[in-house]
């Protein structure tokens, strides 16, 4: 007779000397890269079974002749790789990746927060409308939940851009992913949340 017994579940891998084994935390950072190459470093990273992320948007473009759906990467030279220490240096060693996005008069590269990557993940993965990146300084803006629509359930900020309110998720160092947003499809936020 066979006997099937349960798996006990460990929070911690077991390495088969008694003890856990510690795995090295992963954080999001920004690698440069040759103008052209974000999509084939992805391609080289994932096969290297590094975890990376280069942030495209359908748009039309129309030409005389023509109006093609073109899948337009969003930031130019610069691919997130979400690493370990020691994958970070691994990923310094192909030929089209010249380094990681470093503050200035800071030596150690810029780490992009999770919460930061996941709602800009959310907000490129279901926005219907353009978004756009904004690099120059933006004021502050109310803490906002969207309640309607496909992006329902983003948190960002309100903020007015040439007259239009938009939604704008926070990148250390990036900038600002904005979005349009009627008002009618927001919030504001009750307390304090992690910017």
């Amino acid at each position: 007779m066979i006997s099937l017994e349960k798996q006990s579940s460990r929070a911690v891998p077991f390495n088969g000397t008694g003890e856990g084994v510690a795995h090295p935390k992963r954080n999001w950072y920004v690698a440069l890269v040759r103008m052209h190459h974000e999509k084939k470093v992805a391609e080289r990273l994932e096969k290297m079974g590094i975890e990376s992320f280069v942030p495209v948007q359908e748009e039309y473009h129309q030409w005389s002749d023509r109006r093609k759906l073109v899948a337009s990467v969003l930031l130019p030279m610069m691919v997130f790789v979400h690493t370990t220490p020691k994958e970070r240096m691994e990923v310094l060693t192909l030929s089209t990746v010249s380094r990681y996005m470093v503050m200035r008069g800071e030596s150690a590269p810029t780490v992009i927060p999770d919460e930061q990557m996941a709602r800009f993940r959310f907000m490129l993965d279901y926005s219907e409308e353009a978004i756009c990146m904004n690099s120059s300084p933006l004021a502050r803006g109310e803490m906002v939940r969207v309640i309607k629509g496909p992006l329902k359930g983003l948190v960002g900020e309100l903020v007015t851009m040439d007259g239009r309110s938009k939604i704008a998720v926070r990148l250390n160092m990036l900038g600002c992913a904005c979005v349009d947003m009627p008002i009618g499809y927001i919030e504001p936020m009750k307390g304090r949340v992690d910017k």
